[in-house]
Order: C-alpha cells, then sequence, then structure tokens
C-alpha cells in the first residue's frame, strides 16, 4: 500500500479533471421551442427558417417571440433555442430554470458572451444537437429574499448579479454584511454586488472584480466606490449566505439582472444565497471555450463601436 500524500493529491486532481469532462451522449430532442425576442425582426425571419429545418428532421418545434406577459409550460419541451443578445440569455436561463430545459443561446446582440451559436453557424451546431454531440453546462443561480421587518416584500432569482445599492441621489449607503450569520463588515459605499460566476463577467468586472469560471457555484462579494471601508472582492465559500441589511436616510433600491428593481427602505434585510435551481445551457465547444470568448471580448466596446458606426 502506498501511503505517500502526493498520491491522493494527484488522484484527487485527477478525479476532478475527469468531473469537469462534458458528457456529450446527450438525448435527441423531440420537441423543441424557439423563444425569439419579440423586438428583433431579424429573430422572426431566422426562426422561420429553423422551424422548417426543424420540421424536416421531424422534431416537433414551437415558435414564441413574447415577453414576460405571456405564461409558458417549458416542461413540455426538450431543448429551448433562446434567440436575442445576452440579456435575452439571461431571460431564458432564469424563466427555463425550474422546469431544467437546457438552453441554447443564438446570438442577435452585439457581445454575445453568454451565446453558443452565431446566426451565420446554426445549421452545423443543430445538426450536432440533433445528434446528440453536446453537453449541458449548470450555472449557479442566487435566490433573494427581501425583509422588511417581519414582512416579506418580495423573492426573485438571478443568474448575473443582485445590486443593492444607492438610488438617484450621490450619497453612500451603509449595507451591514453578514457571511452565514456572522458579521462581515458595514459597507459604507455606493453598492454593493452579490454576483454569481456568471455576473463575474458583466457588472462585477466592470468594477475590477475577479473573473470566476461559470462551473464554479460560489458567491462573489463586491463592493462599488467604496468610502473609507474594506475595498476588496471576496469569494465566498461554496454555500454560503449573505444577509445585508441596508442603513439608509435617503433612496435606496435592490436590482436583480439589471430588471429587476425595488425600493429598499432604512433597516430592511436581504438575504441571498443559492439558488436551488441552476441555469442549463447547450454547449457544443469544449469547455474551454469560456477563456477563448474571454479574450475574444476583452478590449472590445460594442457600445462605442455601434456609435462610431451606427449604421453596420
Amino acid at each position: 500500500m502506498n501511503d505517500h500524500p502526493f498520491v491522493n493529491v494527484h488522484d484527487q486532481l485527477r478525479a476532478a479533471r475527469q468531473s469537469r469532462a462534458p458528457q456529450r451522449d446527450q438525448a435527441r430532442p423531440n420537441r423543441m421551442l424557439l423563444l425569439s425576442h419579440p423586438r428583433l425582426s431579424a429573430a422572426r425571419s431566422l426562426a422561420a427558417e429553423m422551424s422548417e429545418q426543424l420540421g424536416a428532421w421531424q422534431i416537433a418545434v414551437d415558435h414564441i417571440a413574447s415577453g414576460d406577459e405571456q405564461p409558458i409550460d417549458f416542461s413540455q419541451y426538450d431543448l429551448v433555442v433562446a434567440l436575442g443578445g445576452d440579456g435575452w440569455m439571461l431571460r431564458a436561463g432564469r424563466i427555463t430554470a425550474e422546469a431544467g430545459v437546457p438552453v441554447l443561446g443564438v446570438n442577435l446582440g452585439r457581445l454575445g458572451f453568454l451565446a453558443e451559436v452565431q446566426p451565420d453557424e446554426w445549421r452545423s451546431v443543430f445538426e450536432r444537437v440533433r445528434d446528440g454531440d453536446y453537453w449541458i453546462e449548470q450555472r449557479l443561480m442566487l435566490h433573494t429574499d427581501l425583509w422588511r421587518g417581519d414582512q416579506h416584500v418580495m423573492t426573485f432569482e438571478v443568474l448575473n448579479e443582485v445590486v443593492i445599492g444607492r438610488g438617484a441621489l450621490v450619497r453612500p449607503v451603509r449595507l451591514e454584511t453578514h457571511i452565514d450569520g456572522g458579521l462581515l463588515t458595514t459597507y459604507m459605499a455606493d453598492g454593493l454586488i452579490i454576483s454569481t460566476p456568471t455576473g463575474s463577467t458583466a457588472y462585477a468586472l466592470a468594477v475590477n472584480g475577479p473573473i470566476l469560471p461559470p462551473d464554479l457555484k460560489n458567491i462573489l462579494l463586491i463592493p462599488v466606490a467604496p468610502h473609507l471601508s474594506m475595498d476588496r472582492a471576496i469569494v465566498l465559500a461554496r454555500g454560503s449566505s449573505v444577509t445585508v441589511v441596508a442603513h439608509t436616510e435617503h433612496q435606496a433600491v435592490i436590482s436583480g439582472d439589471g430588471v429587476i428593481e425595488e425600493p429598499v427602505l432604512d433597516g430592511d434585510r436581504i438575504v441571498v444565497e443559492a439558488s436551488p435551481h441552476v441555469a442549463r445551457f447547450v454547449r457544443v465547444q469544449d469547455p474551454s471555450y469560456f477563456y477563448r470568448t474571454l479574450m475574444a471580448r476583452m478590449g472590445q466596446n460594442p457600445a462605442a463601436q455601434w456609435a462610431a458606426n451606427p449604421n453596420q
């Protein structure tokens, strides 16, 4: 018997690498939903082409171009195709998570950080999906509860981040922050970002937070413009819970993924922890796609490029 301590370390590393290897023997989808952005005409025309091809392969398909007003029973589908930008991908990831349906993103936006497919390559990717040659990437989501005394004000789930911060007035708020029930610190800042690994390349990246691989299950804390208080990002242990008590004499807000917003009053308590649901994304590339995409996007500023060439 070999009791050398490095043997166990090597075995653990080998097991970790094997656990991250993608499982590409997926089931052929029998029914798919094309979920296209309602304000993108390109999405509708592309969805029509996709529907025709899927029908030729005898895969049942529905097409919905809808906002939040139309409830959808995702449990009847094997796979959802989201046609839009990164914001549409975030929405698709959130609304399909409870049903456990994977999402294949087709990029019709300017950046395309989350999408797997560019519009000119969808046929080849669909062929691989048809044949089961793809894998499912699971991404952490956050569950958030807002409490006002004993009153439960609201609950929501996010894929990118929860932000607690000041409102219209340029005055900092005091955010008393607890980790797993123990006091961490009180931030005096414009705000506090509580992010998933997915969100580490969004708002968190803009305030110089660390970049986390998307398969991690850790929560990231980053203060925004802290004043005489803790100014470093913190990566929490897997399974941690964050409780923030807001202290403010003026307007403050809580925001989720940039689309959910609610006023926060003095003394309000926000509890953030890992959601029981995960977002599932269809991938045909190898797992190192994340770093290739990251390097391809770094240094780009799509908004500035569009401003310089608005007709392109």
